[in-house]
């Protein structure tokens, strides 16, 4: 497999893998490559860098094992949180509110919070913790 950046005669840019590098060639004299944007079947191969492969393969070894370790504990994170926490969706910012000011019962909550509520939270002394909420697919 062979990776190209193709450009169309509007200058839009895109990726697009080959089986091998006549296979551009062919597909492009059907009139089967078009722009992904534009439509366009005036399509060209643009110049790319080939990954190069260093010295350095070992320790990207140890940094994809440490992300995937680190997905797997942000997982169980939030597979914890979903288990004991209710969830309030939007709501989370009134529901915070009236459980910090006493009026709604204490109790653990998660939900969506834009940064300028958190900022107004934090301001107003209620203390948040942010997950990043991983897909459990990937």
């Amino acid at each position: 497999m062979i990776k190209y950046i193709l450009k169309c005669n509007k200058n839009h840019e895109f990726e697009s893998w080959f089986s091998n590098s006549n296979e551009f060639e062919k597909l492009q004299q059907k009139k089967l490559i078009e722009c992904i944007f534009c439509h366009s079947q005036k399509i060209s191969k643009s110049i790319m860098s080939p990954k190069i492969l260093n010295r350095n393969i070992e320790k990207n070894k140890i940094n994809e094992q440490n992300l995937i370790q680190v997905k797997k504990n942000l997982l169980n994170i939030k597979k914890f949180v979903k288990k004991n926490f209710d969830y309030v969706g939007d709501g989370f910012t009134q529901e915070v509110r009236k459980i910090y000011y006493n009026r709604s019962k204490d109790r653990n909550i998660y939900g969506s919070v834009t940064d300028k509520d958190s900022q107004e939270l934090i301001e107003e002394g209620i203390e948040l913790t942010s997950i990043p909420w991983v897909k459990d697919d990937n």
